[in-house]
């Protein structure tokens, strides 16, 4: 009987059938949602975004601060559904009254309805906060993506620069810009927040690719022929973009209280634009006489800034292997 030949083909290891190749690709498959050796009898595994839905839906911090932040929302963009009046129309004779018929939180020192500015407070101070994460994540993902996946003299010149923002100290940084930007309406304080929140994104974005771009189904697309950029878009991004959704979603609840910050020292915003900040500032001197002036807008507040950092909370339980 013939020995069987040591190189038959069949037993040959090729580059599309085995080796570091096919580990790599295997990994690649498993973090898109593919088909992983040993999985379910269905031959599907999850991906890491459905467990981080599977997880989240059964936490009670996320399904409580998601309800409020949902609430929010709704109230920021249709505050007429629960307040029927105009928080600019106000009566003097009635400055400092205490909760009435009809007007359950009170006035405010110019007579206006605490009650209707508290709700549509609620608009400019999301708006700033929303808009404010949008822009520093954007901006802040694509130069640390970028310094992140490129290295060389564009890594080290964009950490300079982080460096130069990061040494600004945040409320003597608002008194400069903003005072020189006049107007006072959203877009300033917008601006600004965006040209100070950026860095901590970018450094976030930046460790999360430099880690993403050391597996091996990065260098085995590389191998492949890939493209950079089919290899960020595509293979890099997908995987480093759950460290900087977490940080800026508990950064879009500071962001909102640093607006009623800058409003309260008067360089944010200003009349007669409704904000928590403004209101707070307005009672700060009356807290004695009236302090029901302050109570409203300030528990609205600590309650719209306490609900972004537990759902960021909640996002990072779900996102980060380790604390599975």
């Amino acid at each position: 009987m013939p020995e069987p030949d040591p190189y038959d083909a069949k037993d040959t290891i090729t580059p599309a059938g085995g080796g570091a190749m096919s580990l790599a690709t295997g990994d690649a498959e498993t973090l898109e949602g593919g088909p992983v050796p040993g999985g379910p009898a269905s031959g599907k595994a999850r991906s890491l975004w459905t467990d981080a839905w599977h997880d989240l839906r059964r936490n009670p911090v996320f399904v409580v601060s998601a309800l409020v932040i949902v609430f929010l929302a709704l109230i920021a963009v249709w505050p007429s559904l629960i307040a029927s009046g105009n928080p600019l129309q106000c009566d003097l004779a009635k400055a400092q009254e205490g909760p009435q018929p009809g007007h359950p939180f009170g006035f405010d020192t110019q007579g206006c309805d605490v009650y209707t500015r508290t709700v549509y407070g609620a608009r400019a101070s999301i708006t700033v906060g929303v808009c404010a994460t949008a822009g520093a994540a954007l901006l802040g993902s694509v130069l640390g993506g970028l310094a992140g996946f490129f290295g060389g003299w564009w890594d080290a010149l964009l950490s300079r620069l982080a460096d130069v923002f990061f040494g600004i100290p945040i409320i003597l940084g608002g008194l400069v810009f903003l005072s020189v930007v006049t107007g006072g309406s959203v877009w300033p304080v917008v601006g600004f927040i965006v040209l100070l929140g950026w860095p901590q994104l970018s450094r976030i974005a930046r460790g999360a690719v430099v880690g993403a771009r050391q597996h091996d189904y990065v260098q085995a697309a590389r191998a492949l022929g890939a493209g950079n950029g089919r290899l960020l878009l595509r293979h890099i991004a997908p995987n480093a973009v759950a460290p900087v959704i977490v940080v800026a979603t508990i950064a879009l609840g500071t962001y909102i209280a640093l607006e009623a910050t800058l409003s309260f020292i008067g360089v944010g915003l200003k009349p007669p634009t409704v904000s928590w900040g403004i209101d707070i500032s307005n009672a700060s001197n009356q807290i004695r006489n009236a302090p029901h002036m302050l109570l409203w807008p300030a528990g609205a507040l600590s309650i719209t800034v306490l609900a972004f950092i537990m759902l960021g909370d909640a996002v990072r339980d779900a996102l980060d292997p380790k604390l599975r």
